[in-house]
């Protein structure tokens, strides 16, 4: 055992002992994290306008502050990107992370001194519960290789501007530079495509131990390396023994991922975001990622279902329950408050408080009232895959509304499949089956004859990096929806 694993193993065992103190007193560490957040706020332009300084209760908060979503938010956020101090949150963030929005253009995510360690423990801590659980440590003595953004940043008022991965690069522990691929000329590579064939060329030789990014984005890195070298992965890199991701869900991708490395490889699921680090796998026992109860972010959630009502109920970590699908909301110390990020999650454990991503509020099918969500289709694909044995590159599925005459209206699922199988009719029937039994609107309209079975649309090898390219968002954090209420993917792909 190396110098570097021992102390890894340390660290570890420390580590955990501090996250279960507060993961073991939820209610307590909220409300504690709450107070800190209104009184650090309370002379702020926004707690001013909603009298943060009279609010001693989460019913004041709630009656106070309503839900935002960034477009909202906007009009404040946009006298912080003109250099203004104390607006959101006291003084000037250190960094916007730039991300795309779908309605509002560019948005501005602002990261502040006190939100920036929340970023970047969340990986750290995943990792060091991961060496605890599993006394692994031998990944910390090679290469780790972090699929992200470019690094590079320009300036807006004398804020720093970037993405969030490549600010988080700034940040990377000096313990874990001379570990760290690939190298910096080659993380500030702009075109995606150019990005991977360098960083192919990098690692190809290199003692490759721990590969970190968004599963879609890796499996383009796997699949050249096998092209450029003939070889599988694993017997490239035989030492290869730990995948962190984040972003989507890996399950639909692991088929394909095993069969690309050759063997089975032990994975770590994160729960990043441009808004806070809520969640980490701190467990290869138990389902479901750790919530960040005590890291500068207070948490709210409402019913997916009663979202779009006129008042819908918000509730704190102590009110939720297992398997009700959520709409998350957060304040943070970055400056955001009772903020949409866009995400649904499910629990899986109130002891402690773990979840899953179930999907995106913007998200869904809806357009029959079926409220199909992503862990439906991710589930229904992943049954298949195992029933059938086949493997895809990617999916997305969406109503056709308007089919040919003497047609019920469906859903369309196209997917990328790795090698089209035969009886494309009966994994149809599979995916339908999956779907009526999670689903009872999506069963209610199958059998009132409302909505015939789903069809299958097999669509040509790199059909969705082609899309994403023709889109400007080829690599990087971006992700291709699960589910569309309309056809404008569909149509396109």
């Amino acid at each position: 055992m190396s110098l570097k694993s021992f102390a890894a193993k340390i660290f570890a065992k420390t580590t955990v002992r501090k996250i279960s103190r507060w993961s073991s007193n939820p209610v307590k560490t909220q409300q504690k994290v709450f107070k800190k957040l209104i009184e650090t706020a309370a002379n702020t332009s926004f707690g001013k306008d909603h009298g943060f300084s009279e609010i001693s209760s989460y019913h004041d908060f709630a009656k106070q502050v309503p839900i935002r979503d960034y477009e909202a938010l906007k009009p404040y956020v946009e006298e912080v990107v003109k250099g203004q101090e104390n607006i959101l949150w006291p003084g000037k963030p250190l960094y916007f992370a730039k991300t795309s929005g779908t309605t509002s253009g560019a948005k501005y995510i602002p990261l502040t001194k006190d939100s920036m360690p929340s970023h970047l423990q969340g990986a750290r801590n995943a990792m060091l519960c991961y060496i605890n659980e599993t006394g692994n440590a031998d990944f910390v003595d090679g290469k780790m290789i972090f699929l992200q953004g470019s690094p590079e940043m320009t300036e807006k008022n004398g804020i720093q501007v970037g993405r969030l991965s490549g600010i988080v690069a700034h940040y990377v522990p000096n313990y874990l530079q001379k570990n760290r691929l690939p190298s910096w000329e080659t993380n500030c590579i702009e075109d995606w495509e150019k990005k991977v064939d360098a960083i192919v060329e990098e690692t190809r030789n290199q003692d490759m131990r721990m590969i970190s990014g968004i599963p879609s984005w890796v499996q383009m890195y796997f699949e050249k390396l096998k092209v450029k070298t003939g070889k599988p992965v694993g017997e490239l890199f035989p030492n290869f023994e730990l995948f962190i991701y984040g972003g989507v869900n890996y399950e639909p991708y692991r088929a394909k991922f095993e069969a690309l490395i050759g063997r089975k490889v032990p994975s770590i699921e994160l729960f990043p975001a441009s808004e806070g680090f809520f969640a980490f796998q701190d467990s290869q026992k138990e389902k479901g990622m750790l919530l960040q109860l005590n890291s500068g972010m207070f948490f709210e959630f409402v019913e997916a279902d009663q979202f779009f009502e006129e008042n819908p109920k918000r509730l704190t970590i102590g009110d939720v329950q297992l398997g009700v699908n959520y709409v998350l909301l957060v304040s943070t110390n970055a400056g955001l408050w009772a903020y949409n990020v866009g995400d649904t999650v499910q629990f899986t454990s109130v002891k402690p408080y773990r979840v899953i991503v179930s999907g995106r509020i913007k998200h869904f099918i809806s357009a029959f009232g079926e409220h199909v969500i992503g862990k439906e289709v991710e589930q229904a694909i992943n049954e298949a895959m195992e029933t059938f044995g086949f493997s895809i590159s990617e999916f997305t599925v969406a109503p056709q509304t308007s089919p040919p005459e003497g047609e019920l209206p469906y859903h369309e699922w196209l997917i990328e499949f790795e090698d089209e199988p035969k009886h494309l009719d009966q994994i149809a029937k599979k995916l339908d089956a999956s779907m009526q039994e999670q689903n009872s609107y999506y069963f209610d309209l199958i059998e009132g004859k409302i909505l015939q079975p789903l069809k299958i649309k097999a669509l040509p090898k790199d059909s969705f990096q082609k899309y994403m390219k023709s889109q400007g968002k080829l690599g990087g954090q971006n992700k291709v929806p699960r589910l569309s209420n309309d056809r404008k993917i569909a149509d396109r792909l």
